[in-house]
C-alpha cells in the first residue's frame, strides 16, 4: 500500500460522519433528547423529537453521545453514514 493510499485511508476513517436517528416506536416522548441538544434536535408540540438529518458537527459529538445515553426509552442512536 502506498502512503498516499493510506493516508487517505485514515482521513476518510476520521472524517467517518454520524447522525442521530430516532426509532420513532420506541421514543415515548419525554423530550430528554431536546432538552440536552438543542442545536440538533427541537421538539415536537406532544414532546416527540424533530432531529436533524445532517451528520453530528465534531463540536457537537460529546453532547450528541450524552442526549443518546440519556434517553429514557434507548430510541435515539449515533448512525454513521
Amino acid at each position: 500500500m502506498t502512503d498516499t493510499k493510506a493516508a487517505k485511508e485514515t482521513k476518510e476513517t476520521k472524517e467517518t460522519k454520524e447522525t442521530l436517528v430516532v426509532n420513532p416506536i420506541d421514543c415515548t416522548g419525554h423530550g430528554v433528547c431536546a432538552e440536552l441538544l438543542p442545536e440538533l434536535i427541537s421538539a415536537d408540540e406532544w414532546g416527540y423529537p424533530i432531529v436533524d438529518p445532517r451528520p453530528v458537527p465534531p463540536q457537537l459529538d460529546r453532547e450528541a453521545r450524552r442526549a443518546v445515553a440519556a434517553c429514557p426509552a434507548l430510541a435515539l442512536k449515533l448512525m454513521r453514514r
